[in-house]
């Protein structure tokens, strides 16, 4: 046994097959996750963990070692699970593993790589829906279909944070025993917070609303926003997202001008999706500047999204900064 699920995990699937298919493959996504855990845990002992393999995923990224290492371990484990399709950041196309199962998932095999030599928080991103007919209707569809999600963090502590539609909860991965134990029930998000993080490098790159709307938070209690603002970007959207939910604040990864930046650079699929559904379980918001996350479908495997999310107030904040645009 890998997790305990607490007996309220996914209470709202009322049909059991469902249901136990759920369980079953969170159970192989945190086997495959403590595998994870450990050779993040041994760090540079594990030589090259960091480096460049001198391929690019589907999108141009180059791909670190255990960017690929990550993807074969979970691949590897979802083969054994109730799992039809697989959809990762790091194939370029959807794996077929048994159409007969009920299931698809799709999944960030190593968010936030870019720190894996700088023993900063990463992690898993995952999302599961109920399998179609067919990989292509499997996914792509709007990220509201989803059944469960959420994302695996190595820091600290070993985490899973994760919803199944009814609530957002925390597990830990507990040294003593090897399970990924219930630690933290029905997470809320602050509905107000001064605290937001985005890579202010890009300043000059943003669109107006974002530009006008952090300028006015750099203005402080003076300001129209009345409030002293404080800036927190690890660059890690695991890391980012686990800080929000417990304590509040706005992540802010939006388009701007730059080649190939128009849409931001996370992808619905694998990253914003699951993250919002996390996130709106949790009491928040997950927008792109504009149109709820959610009701987004996709419409290209890899397809890209400008991501806003955390407390309610400082996301519709920025949301109408965009409608005065407008």
């Amino acid at each position: 046994m890998a997790i305990k699920f607490s007996s309220a995990f996914a209470k709202n699937i009322k049909d059991t097959a469902v249901h136990a298919a759920v369980c079953e493959t969170v159970e192989a996504l945190a086997i495959a996750c403590k595998q994870i855990s450990r050779i993040c845990a041994r760090g540079p002992l594990e030589h090259g963990l960091g480096a460049e393999t001198g391929a690019a995923n589907t999108d141009g990224d180059a791909q670190k070692a255990l960017d690929v290492r990550s993807d074969e371990i979970i691949t590897a484990a979802l083969e054994a699970a109730p799992v039809a399709y697989y959809a990762s950041e790091e194939q370029d196309s959807i794996v077929t593993m048994d159409k007969s199962k009920l299931l698809a998932v799709a999944s960030d095999p190593l968010d936030g790589s870019s720190n894996i030599d700088t023993n900063v928080s990463i992690g898993t991103i995952f999302s599961i829906f109920i399998a179609k007919g067919d990989a292509v209707s499997s996914f792509f569809r709007p990220g509201s279909e989803q059944i469960c999600a959420g994302f695996f963090v190595y820091g600290p502590q070993t985490t899973l944070v994760i919803t199944a539609g009814a609530g957002t909860d925390t597990y830990v991965l507990d040294p003593d025993t090897g399970v990924f134990t219930l630690a933290i029930t029905n997470m809320k998000i602050e509905p107000a917070s001064t605290e937001y993080a985005i890579n202010a490098s890009n300043h000059h790159h943003w669109d107006a609303p974002v530009r006008n709307y952090i300028e006015d938070c750099l203005l402080g209690a003076s300001g129209p926003l009345g409030a002293k603002y404080n800036m927190r970007w690890v660059g890690s959207l695991v890391a980012d997202a686990g800080r929000i939910l417990s304590r509040g604040g706005m992540f802010m990864y939006p388009g701007d001008d730059r080649a190939g930046y128009k849409d931001g650079r996370l992808r619905l699929l694998y990253e914003a999706a699951p993250v919002a559904f996390v996130i709106e379980q949790a009491g928040g918001m997950a927008t792109d500047g504009g149109r709820r996350i959610l009701d987004i479908k996709l419409e290209t495997l890899h397809q890209r999204v400008p991501l806003v999310f955390g407390s309610n107030e400082p996301v519709q904040t920025l949301t109408d900064y965009h409608k005065k645009q407008d």
